[in-house]
């Protein structure tokens, strides 16, 4: 089987900024055509911009993950000019509200669930059809801190987090017969606009979220490299025998390219008893 995405048609939401949009530029080298879906038009249009300047190709999708009808048209304008999408990345996440349960805003809260866990959902009930229907594809949606343990102060993100995951554990289940495989990949800690949310947050994030970003506003966090490289391998043929599955950045992962996975390996953390 084969790494190489030359000519694969990659749709990836939240494509305008942080680990979206440097997914999207990672994988336009190695030479994919990148469909970039997010709601601001001015950011969409520079990382377009940056990826045409490296040599590579992208198409500008703009669009809110909230209305699976935008989803829809996007998906079907990238078919209208490449043929198809062969994978989707689902990145679009917002970090909601910082605090105590009792103390964050009950509309803020719902809203995040609806970008996180919703906007998943329209954006692979957009793909998923004509995968299904070619016998070829991939899905991977980002999945996030709260989503394998608990996240105190960080209810509302942790809880459509891991609501992502177990729905993505399912679909692929539902469409493994189909010849398209969905996974869930965690990218790790990395320097973007949420890791200065959590500062700001101050006590509200906790001593140990603190803590955190500030190692990741030091160093960057997480290299861009490694994220690509995953985010490569999972859309790529040689991940076909993986599915339903949540594979960290930091995992030995390489190891998946030629072995078969334990069907209790890298899912969902299961409550057992002593």
């Amino acid at each position: 089987m084969s790494n190489s995405l030359t000519n694969k048609n990659i749709l990836i939401t939240g494509a305008s900024r942080g680990i979206g949009k440097r997914l999207a530029i990672g994988l336009a080298a190695t030479g994919a055509r990148v469909g970039l879906l997010a709601r601001s038009k001015a950011e969409i249009d520079l990382a377009k911009l940056e990826i045409e300047h490296a040599g590579g190709v992208a198409l500008h999708l703009r669009a809110d993950v909230r209305h699976l009808d935008q989803l829809q048209a996007a998906a079907e304008r990238m078919r209208v000019h490449w043929g198809s999408v062969d994978v989707l990345i689902a990145a679009a996440g917002i970090q909601g509200p910082i605090g105590p349960f009792l103390e964050t805003n009950p509309k803020q809260w719902c809203e995040t669930v609806e970008t996180n866990l919703f906007g998943v959902m329209n954006s692979i009930r957009a793909v998923l059809g004509p995968m299904i229907e070619r016998r070829n594809g991939k899905i991977i949606a980002l999945s996030g801190g709260g989503s394998l343990t608990a996240r105190p102060n960080f209810t509302a993100y942790a809880a459509a987090k891991t609501g992502l995951v177990r729905m993505i554990e399912t679909i692929a289940l539902e469409v493994g017969d189909h010849n398209v495989q969905v996974n869930c990949m965690a990218p790790g800690g990395s320097y973007t606009s949420m890791t200065d949310e959590i500062l700001n947050a101050d006590e509200k994030a906790g001593w140990k979220e603190i803590e955190d970003a500030t190692t990741v506003r030091a160093t960057g966090g997480v290299k861009a490299e490694r994220q690509i490289q995953l985010a490569a391998f999972l859309a790529s043929e040689s991940s076909n025998h993986i599915t339903g599955k949540v594979v960290h950045v930091n995992d030995d992962w390489k190891k998946l390219e030629r072995s078969t996975v334990n069907p209790e390996l890298y899912t969902l953390r299961r409550v057992t008893k002593v």
